[in-house]
């Protein structure tokens, strides 16, 4: 029976409290440490890690429900919880408009993921422009010439091709179908590129999990998950033609790979994307994943809290990271978020400063 790496709501442990919220809602204090957070599922794993680490060595508790980016910007709009996580980046004027802030946790990889007897992790070679003409439909057999262009040395089954998609709103769709776009015009013209599409064709599942389990239920699905999906539960994942014509593995090396050329120092609100970078060994489907918080903090102590988190993690997580194929953020962005971290406030002042 298939065992996803995370039910579908993580709660990681459970905090008595109500949420902060913005400013001008009555909230009620929390118990010291404890913190809430929901969306993403894509790093999901590594926050698992970090908040069990984290309990440990100080005692604070974190709740976080792995529902969706987009659930997770919703939620901390409406101020449900001390933070959003998101691997859809708001654009500043998004963030202005609710008065947000965010900042990049960590870095990782999309891969596709597929059901193919005798088809080993890693053997299968497709291309964006391919993999977007099986998502609208186009390519609807595994034998398809197009396919085996690509794969002479593979024996591809005359199967038909179950496209399986996310059904909630996602962060890791929106990187996707940004790829997508990014490599078919028509792709770009039919679907589009958001957190939210139209699918042409498919079935879908919730959250990372619930399309890893579909796809490991049914024969000659394809679909895409973040690679700690893939790799925690041996699933098969295909490699991707990169900018370069390579085929590199998805790992920690080629995430990082695509994001050594990601400007931070000139990314207003932190909006970045690191999809088909350029480099010999750049995985072409990296991206960030960022947490969100109310610039003005109802309650300052739930405020620094988030942050200080955080803060642990960027000190003390990277082992963790690293260990789940996720890609730490570099030493030079650490710092330049931390000096940012001044502008969440409470009554005028920063709720936290970086130790």
């Amino acid at each position: 029976m298939f065992k996803p790496v995370l039910a579908f709501t993580l709660i990681l442990a459970l905090v008595a409290c109500s949420p902060s919220k913005p400013a001008g809602d009555a909230g009620s204090a929390a118990p010291a440490g404890g913190i809430s957070g929901a969306g993403a599922t894509f790093p999901a794993p590594v926050y698992a890690a970090w908040a069990a680490k984290y309990k440990t060595e100080t005692g604070a508790t974190l709740n976080y429900q792995a529902i969706g980016s987009g659930g997770g910007i919703k939620q901390i709009e409406a101020g449900t919880v001390d933070f959003g996580a998101s691997d859809k980046p708001l654009k500043p004027e998004d963030l202005d408009k609710n008065g947000l802030y965010q900042f990049p946790a960590v870095m990782g990889g999309i891969v596709p993921l597929v059901n193919l007897a005798g088809v080993e992790p890693g053997k299968l070679k497709l291309s964006g422009p391919l993999l977007a003409d099986i998502f609208l439909g186009k390519v609807t057999n595994w034998n398809d010439p197009a396919i085996t262009a690509l794969n002479p040395d593979l024996k591809l089954p005359a199967l038909p091709i179950t496209v399986v998609h996310r059904s909630d709103g996602s962060g890791t769709s929106f990187l996707y179908t940004t790829y997508l776009a990014s490599q078919s015009p028509e792709w770009q013209s039919k679907v589009g590129a958001s957190d939210t599409v139209e699918w042409p064709a498919g079935m879908g599942g919730k959250g990372n999990d619930g399309v890893a389990a579909f796809v490991k239920q049914t024969v000659g699905s394809i679909g895409y998950v973040e690679y700690a999906y893939a790799k925690k539960n041996g699933g098969t994942y295909a490699l991707l033609k990169n900018k370069a014509g390579n085929f590199p593995e998805p790992a920690a090396a080629s995430f990082s790979a695509a994001a050594s050329s990601a400007d931070w120092a000139h990314a207003p609100g932190n909006y970045i994307l690191l999809l088909d970078q350029p480099g010999a060994d750049a995985w072409p489907l990296t991206g960030a994943t960022f947490i969100l918080v109310h610039k003005t903090q109802s309650d300052a102590a739930k405020g620094a809290a988030v942050l200080k988190f955080f803060d642990w993690a960027y000190k003390n997580g990277d082992a963790d990271a690293g260990s789940l194929d996720y890609v730490p953020m570099p030493d030079s962005v650490k710092t330049a978020v931390r000096q940012q971290w001044s502008a969440v406030q409470a009554g005028g002042k920063p709720v936290y400063t970086a130790q």
